[in-house]
């Protein structure tokens, strides 16, 4: 019984973290092996730990969502040839993997081996950033910058702290993706954003570089012809059958614990003292009357 009981609690939170996504997956051609991995929510003292070894501010919404669950994977494959090939994947580290992008140079390095902090210019090439695009990040001091998903090989999601100090606590944070040639590319504002994001792009292959001025490879956008990410309309052209009745539901905020508080409902006001005293000089039992219109 225990078991059931776990099982059943874990479809639920499931339900809610994946925003029902795993059900529009199962029911594409060809898609096969839809998983979700169970894991536990965070501690709250390991979100401290974490801020205070960090000198970062974790933004709401993703400490809702560590509050939650510790960290995110779903993957899903295709059959070809009955061959079971994988091919979407939908990631965020944990807490305890969300490291910072530049560790400290280690003492067994070569005394002037490079870093990735010599990469690192006033003026960066415009070739790699979309036009009215936020200032990019630096890979030096001036920018705390934290690992949330590694992409497969093929970049680098982060969390950024842009314009940090040092000896001071950081708090604004931005979602940025960091491709193979090292150059930043701005994807949102805050976590739940990037998550809605990642959630209606259903994982593919390097969906991240349809926010880069040179796009996915060929064979990436030929996966992606195949099955349509659930993006906005004004954003992407999305096929009619996929409808609008279930994208204004992929809302990553009802998702997080934090953000699914029952409100205390209100207490009715008592009903005055001269009234109830009016009912019962009427000759009432003390209960107000109701007036018939």
């Amino acid at each position: 019984m225990e078991g059931t009981k776990e099982s059943l609690a874990f479809k639920s939170v499931a339900e809610r973290l994946t925003l029902g996504i795993t059900r529009i997956l199962e029911n594409m051609p060809g898609v096969v092996e839809v998983r979700l991995a169970e894991r536990e929510p965070a501690e709250k003292r390991s979100l401290l730990s974490w801020e205070q070894k960090n000198n970062c501010i974790l933004p709401e919404d993703l400490r809702d969502f560590y509050l939650t669950t510790d960290g995110f994977t779903l993957t899903w494959n295709v059959k070809l040839d009955n061959e079971c090939v994988p091919l979407g994947c939908m990631t965020v580290h944990s807490v305890g993997r969300l490291r910072p992008l530049h560790q400290p140079t280690l003492l067994f390095s070569l005394p002037n081996a490079p870093s990735l902090a010599d990469l690192d210019w006033e003026e960066s090439s415009s070739e790699c950033v979309l036009p009215n695009a936020p200032r990019p990040p630096h890979f030096d001091s001036r920018s705390c910058i934290f690992e949330l998903d590694s992409c497969g090989g093929n970049g680098k999601v982060c969390l950024v702290y842009k314009n940090s100090t040092p000896g001071v606590v950081a708090q604004q944070s931005e979602i940025w993706f960091l491709d193979r040639s090292l150059c930043w590319h701005f994807l949102t504002a805050t976590f739940s954003s990037y998550y809605r994001l990642m959630i209606t792009h259903l994982g593919l292959p390097e969906w991240q570089y349809s926010y880069t001025p040179y796009g996915p490879s060929p064979q990436a956008k030929q996966w992606a012809s195949l099955y349509q990410p659930l993006i906005y309309r004004n954003e992407l052209s999305l096929p009619d059958s996929f409808g609008d009745s279930h994208l204004n539901k992929l809302d990553p905020l009802k998702a997080f614990k934090a953000k699914a508080k029952v409100p205390t409902p209100k207490k009715k006001p008592s009903a005055p003292s001269s009234q109830v005293s009016n009912t019962k000089s009427q000759g009432g039992s003390g209960k107000p009357s109701i007036a018939k219109r």
